[in-house]
C-alpha cells in the first residue's frame, strides 16, 4: 500500500500568481497582501504616501519566498494607474485585483464643500473604476481571474456623518454587480466584501465609548480585525470560488444582515 502524500500545491493554491492590493501599506490591504504571499502569490503591493511601511509588507510577503514589490502610484489619477499595471507586470502577468485603498471621511454633509465630495469619490470610487480598467487586459489571459473590491455596510446602510464615503462605497455595490456581468464571458469574476466596524486606523476618531458602543450593538460582541476581512478577500481569490461573482459579502459580526 503507497503511503499517502499530501498535496504539495494545496497549501500554495496561488502559486506563480501574481497579485495587486492597493493600500497595502496596513491595515486590511497588508492582511490581504501577506495572506496572498502565504498561498503562493507574488505581491504587487501599492502604497500612496507610507513607503516604510509598504517596505514592511514587502517583507512580510517575502518571508513566504514569494516574490514582492512596493508601488507608489495615486489610485485616483490615470496616469499613476497606468504606471502602477505596468510595474507590476515585472512580477508576472497579473491575475488578481484587490481594490482596497480609500479613505474615510466624517462630517455633515450641509457642510461638505464640492472639492472634498469630489476627492472622497475619487479616492474611493475613481479609482477601483481606473484600477479595474487598466488590469482587464491582463485579467483576460487567466482562466481564473479574480477582482474582489473592499466596500463597507456603509454602502449598503448608509450611515450619518459619512454620507459621501457611503455613497462612493454604493457606487462600489453597484460597479461590482455590473462589471461581474460584464466579464463573465471572460471568465473574470468580481465580487466586493462589504466591511463593518474594523479595528484599523480608520476608527481612530472614535472613543473608547463609542466603540463600545459599536460593539455592544453588533451580535458577536466584538470588533472586527484586519485578518477577518482578509479571510473572505483570499477565499474569493482561491481558485475554489470560481462559481461566485456578483456577491457582496459582509464581514461584520451580525452587525448588518
Amino acid at each position: 500500500m503507497s503511503q499517502h502524500r499530501p498535496c504539495q500545491n494545496c497549501a500554495r493554491p496561488l502559486a506563480g500568481r501574481t497579485a495587486i492590493v492597493t493600500g497595502a501599506s496596513r491595515g486590511i490591504g497588508r492582511a490581504i497582501a501577506i495572506g496572498l504571499a502565504a498561498r503562493g502569490a507574488n505581491v504587487a503591493v501599492h502604497y500612496h504616501r507610507q513607503a516604510s511601511l509598504a517596505a514592511e509588507t514587502v517583507s512580510a510577503c517575502r518571508e513566504y519566498g514569494v516574490r514582492a514589490t512596493a508601488i507608489q502610484a495615486d489610485v485616483a489619477d490615470e496616469t499613476d494607474v497606468a504606471d502602477l499595471l505596468l510595474a507590476s507586470t515585472e512580477l508576472g502577468p497579473p491575475s488578481i485585483l484587490i481594490n482596497n485603498a480609500g479613505i474615510a471621511d466624517y462630517g455633515l454633509a450641509m457642510e461638505m464643500s464640492l472639492a472634498r465630495f469630489q476627492h472622497i469619490l475619487a479616492v474611493n470610487l475613481t479609482s477601483v473604476f481606473l484600477c479595474t480598467r487598466a488590469a482587464i487586459p491582463y485579467l483576460r489571459r487567466h482562466p481564473h481571474a479574480r477582482v474582489v473590491n473592499i466596500a463597507s455596510m456603509h454602502g449598503i446602510a448608509g450611515a450619518a456623518m459619512e454620507a459621501a464615503y457611503a455613497a462612493a462605497k454604493g457606487g462600489v455595490i453597484a460597479w461590482t454587480k455590473s462589471l461581474a456581468k460584464e466579464l463573465a464571458s471572460l471568465h473574470i469574476t468580481v465580487n466586493a466584501i462589504a466591511p463593518g466596524a474594523i479595528d484599523t486606523d480608520m476608527l481612530a476618531p472614535f472613543d473608547a465609548d463609542e466603540k463600545a458602543a459599536i460593539v455592544e450593538a453588533t451580535p458577536l460582541h466584538r470588533l472586527g480585525s484586519a485578518k477577518d476581512v482578509a479571510a473572505a478577500a483570499l477565499f474569493l481569490a482561491d481558485p475554489a470560488a470560481d462559481f461566485i461573482t456578483g456577491q457582496v459579502i459582509g464581514v461584520n459580526g451580525g452587525l448588518l444582515t
